[in-house]
């Protein structure tokens, strides 16, 4: 078994979108495929959880009222 990867962001820490995220279908309220984050948006850690299959880092960010989107460490940047 592969030991979890170090997460490289912490919760509160804030972060920016580095590219356009969408609806992979964790927002019923929303279109499959609908435009959640735009490049640059500005959000909050608020979680910091593990992949347990991949052993890699997923980051709970939000983005504004209602708008908590999983993302990976390649999908975001230290604000």
């Amino acid at each position: 078994m592969m030991e979890p990867a170090v997460p490289k962001f912490q919760w509160g820490q804030r972060v920016q979108a580095l590219l356009d995220l969408y609806n992979d279908g964790s927002f019923p309220e929303c279109p499959a495929e609908a435009l959640l984050v735009r490049t640059g948006d500005g959000g909050e850690i608020v979680q910091v959880g593990t992949h347990t299959e991949s052993n890699t880092p997923v980051y709970l960010v939000e983005f504004g009222p209602n708008r908590v989107v999983g993302c990976l460490e390649a999908e975001i940047a230290s604000a």
